[in-house]
């Protein structure tokens, strides 16, 4: 298990529109070694992960990062919404892409890969292959087929009401590179580059990434947040320092508040970590959460220097939906795909448990008559 740190980052006061709240965070240092530039596709895509499996969604764009292993500093391509010789419009059809994997050198110190989709496929290739015991309850379909196909649905950013009204008029600070998005103040995305000039770039990708479904809930059903109002103490300045010092108490005060309070539940989670590419001296990986129920759990995908700090972060934050499935699936593979060792570890009967992987939508995956007869066991003891 491991956690998330923003080290190497500072936050700042945030900026509020509507129901969406933004929270800028900012480098001391910029990372020169290591920069992020977008490839727009602007359509839905099928990725083939290998000779048997193949992922099809909503795949609005690429980065593609570029690295040196000598410390001097790299040049980010230019980003563009389409290219320069495109027309003025984009196209009224979806063109499908095609790409081999998630992440792909392009060049020697070049690597493409699909933001958000990488912690998207971890996911849902969560204990994808089904039961490797074939125990009596499950179907044949189960241990041949695994849990093909799962499938989860999200929202575009330009879906989430506001968002992208906040992220136009937002106010792009000196040395930004990352921000947090809430919406009625859950946090909804995380977004961290390695240069200032890399996040100017790639501000408004983030009406184009993916939300969950709670996000797109809230988004319709909140009402304005209230916005951060420092308090001065007027009796305790008298000169342009004592102004500064109390402004910085103030911003000190924010920083911690939220660091600890608002996306405590992103930083203090335990993940498990799954390393997808080296670059150089950074290494590109999946984060998986706990999916412990009734609190936040969020995807994520980061890159990181062996000391840790982190140079990119992209987070898709889970639905109770979604958490209850991974927590179920975990549940499951933990004890092996059996049934009654999976219903005493969580404190179930049988057809309680029964109940629940029906209600997940894995009710496909048990035999017929099993599904039967628990639901007959479930309608006497409710006097149905």
């Amino acid at each position: 298990m491991t956690g998330l740190s923003l080290k190497g980052l500072s936050t700042l006061p945030a900026q509020a529109w509507g129901g969406v709240r933004l929270v800028p965070l900012v480098r001391d240092e910029p990372i020169t070694d290591l920069r992020l530039d977008a490839r727009v596709h602007g359509g839905y895509g099928l990725v083939e992960l290998d000779d048997r499996t193949s992922y099809f969604s909503y795949i609005p764009h690429g980065f593609v990062a570029s690295w040196t292993s000598d410390g001097t500093p790299a040049a980010a391509y230019g980003t563009q919404l389409r290219a320069p010789d495109g027309p003025e419009h984009p196209p009224a059809c979806m063109p499908l892409h095609f790409h081999r994997r998630m992440a792909r050198r392009t060049d020697r110190n070049r690597l493409r890969f699909l933001p958000l989709h990488l912690s998207l496929e971890g996911y849902l290739a969560l204990h994808f292959g089904g039961p490797e015991i074939m125990w009596e309850e499950w179907s044949r379909r189960a241990v041949t087929r695994g849990l093909s196909p799962r499938v989860e649905e999200a929202y575009t950013g330009a879906a989430v009401t506001g968002l992208e009204d906040a992220l136009r008029v937002f106010e792009i600070h000196h040395g930004q590179c990352g921000i947090l998005v809430y919406v009625a103040d859950a946090l909804a995305a995380a977004f961290v580059v390695p240069h200032p000039a890399d996040y100017r770039a790639l501000h408004t990708t983030l009406v184009h990434d993916l939300y969950g479904e709670l996000i797109y809930h809230y988004a319709i059903l909140s009402g304005p947040v209230q916005d951060f109002r420092p308090s001065l103490d007027d009796t305790r300045i008298r000169s342009f320092a004592d102004l500064r010092a109390q402004v910085r108490v103030q911003q000190d005060a924010w920083a911690r508040f939220h660091d600890d309070l608002m996306a405590g539940a992103l930083l203090s989670g335990r993940y498990t970590g799954q390393a997808v590419r080296d670059l150089g001296p950074y290494r590109l990986s999946r984060l998986l959460p706990s999916f412990e129920r009734r609190r936040e759990n969020h995807l994520a995908e980061t890159i990181t220097d062996a000391s840790g700090t982190l140079a990119y972060l992209k987070t898709f934050r889970l639905s109770e939906n979604q958490v209850r499935r991974g927590h179920l699936l975990s549940s499951l593979a933990a004890s092996d795909w059996n049934l009654a060792d999976t219903a005493a570890a969580l404190d179930l009967s049988m057809p309680a448990l029964v109940g629940r992987i029906e209600s997940a939508g894995f009710g496909h995956l048990l035999r017929q008559d099993v599904l039967d007869h628990y639901r007959a066991q479930r309608r006497l003891t409710s006097g149905g």
